[in-house]
């Protein structure tokens, strides 16, 4: 018998072979790696990776389907059952002398907050491939100037390079959500630009983007002055969606010089 979906963990099954098929191949595990599996469910993805990669991690906040994973796996490979909230965990613990490769069908109604989560966590993490609501697909691969450029844009490329890998129709799961999916891949950049307060930073892109049709002069009047301003070359009068990644780090920095 198979367990009911419990829309409080945003769950929707993978179940069309093809789609799980090249996600294994977008994932590639190879034995020795590290690998995480979010949000395992039924197992679609879990067991061809596990195959694959002879041990797997997975985290499952739903303890009845954690519960049922180990039996599924039975005779395929080593398999670490965490239950446990994604949003919690620590990835960086499973790091050891390697950095973790996190992959997985995210639960839609987390997706956001964790990312924040394992931008934090970038250091300990070697990549990360993640089916997504495409909406949220988008976001993270936006430019400055569109409308889906925001605060999660910014943070997510100043970790990470975001290369999107194929879209997802809704009959790919059970029950079909109502929007499309997304598959991309997350690499951490080799050289991110780094703040020279990453906290203050981190204020600045939540002000900036909080009242996005402000102008910076007024969005982040607490915490950048008309010095600051001046010194990283940025006109105040502009929106916070027209800044590249750089600008932000810039006027950041300047902010925080003056503070210090």
């Amino acid at each position: 018998m198979q367990p009911r979906q419990r829309k409080r963990f945003g769950q929707h099954f993978l179940h069309e072979r093809g789609v799980i098929a090249r996600l294994v191949a977008a994932i590639d595990p190879r034995p020795g790696q590290c690998l995480v599996e979010i949000g395992p469910g039924l197992g679609a993805l879990t067991l061809p990776l596990l195959e694959r990669a002879g041990r797997l991690h997975v985290i499952e906040l739903d303890r009845d389907l954690a519960a049922r994973l180990p039996a599924l796996a039975a005779g395929r490979g080593e398999l670490i059952v965490h239950q446990a909230d994604a949003l919690e965990f620590d990835f960086a613990a499973l790091a050891g002398a390697q950095r973790v490769r996190v992959v997985g069908n995210l639960p839609y109604n987390i997706s956001t907050p964790l990312l924040f989560r394992l931008a934090d966590q970038s250091a300990a993490i070697a990549d990360m491939v993640f089916m997504l609501q495409k909406e949220v697909a988008e976001r993270l691969a936006a430019a400055p100037g569109t409308r889906a450029y925001g605060r999660l844009s910014v943070t997510i490329q100043w970790r990470f390079q975001v290369e999107p890998l194929f879209d997802v129709a809704p009959g790919a799961f059970r029950p079909p959500p109502q929007v499309h999916s997304s598959v991309i891949r997350l690499r951490p950049r080799p050289r991110p630009p780094m703040p020279r307060d990453p906290d203050h930073f981190q204020r600045l892109l939540r002000a900036a983007f909080a009242q996005r049709r402000k102008t910076l002069r007024n969005s982040v009047i607490a915490l950048v002055d008309a010095d600051a301003f001046a010194r990283a070359d940025v006109d105040p009068g502009r929106r916070a969606e027209q800044l590249a990644l750089e600008e932000f780090v810039r006027l950041s920095d300047a902010a925080s010089a003056r503070a210090g």
